[in-house]
């Protein structure tokens, strides 16, 4: 990654009308320090959800919400970019193989029991671990970025901030 690249962050509240809200956020830098852009967009309908095929539920959300802005380099997905040690897809897969970014890590909250190829990064004083997995980096890179990246509770501020966005908690700021 060079100094100009983009860094992004994705996530997608399901609404209880069949929609759902996607929402990015941008930054300069691998750490999330300062937010340079943010959005969301609303999907009025999105498929439902079938075990084993989740991507087709998010990944439309995903794509809307990075249309027509300037490409990331990297993006971090809520979720697993693998299932599995021998590469079995998941959302982040799925996010690299749409070309939606060069890099995509997965960064994911709860353990999968298959995805014992995952780093387990601890953060704050938080014993309890989030799970790094990666595309187009290798894992222990990815689990280094996510470690470093800015906030010091277990989940980063930025990840807590898009969360926040996709599930309309709080308001775009102006970029």
């Amino acid at each position: 990654m060079t100094s100009s690249s983009r860094y992004g962050a994705v996530d997608v509240q399901y609404l209880d009308d069949g929609g759902a809200r996607a929402a990015l956020i941008v930054a300069d830098d691998a750490a999330f320090t300062t937010l340079v852009e943010e959005r969301t967009v609303l999907v009025e309908q999105v498929a439902a959800y079938r075990p084993g095929r989740f991507y087709e539920r998010e990944l439309p959300a995903l794509e809307r919400v990075l249309a027509g802005v300037a490409p990331v380099g990297l993006l971090i997905v809520d979720g697993y970019v693998d299932l599995d040690p021998a590469g079995s897809p998941g959302l982040g897969a799925h996010v690299a193989d749409a070309g939606l970014a060069p890099v995509v890590l997965g960064v994911a909250k709860t353990r999968f029991r298959t995805a014992t190829q995952a780093a387990e990064v601890l953060r704050g004083r938080s014993a309890r671990p989030l799970y790094v997995t990666a595309s187009g980096m290798a894992v222990d890179a990815a689990a280094t970025l996510v470690h470093g990246m800015a906030g010091d509770a277990r989940f980063p501020d930025a990840l807590r901030r898009v969360d926040r966005l996709a599930r309309g908690a709080v308001p775009v700021r102006n970029s």
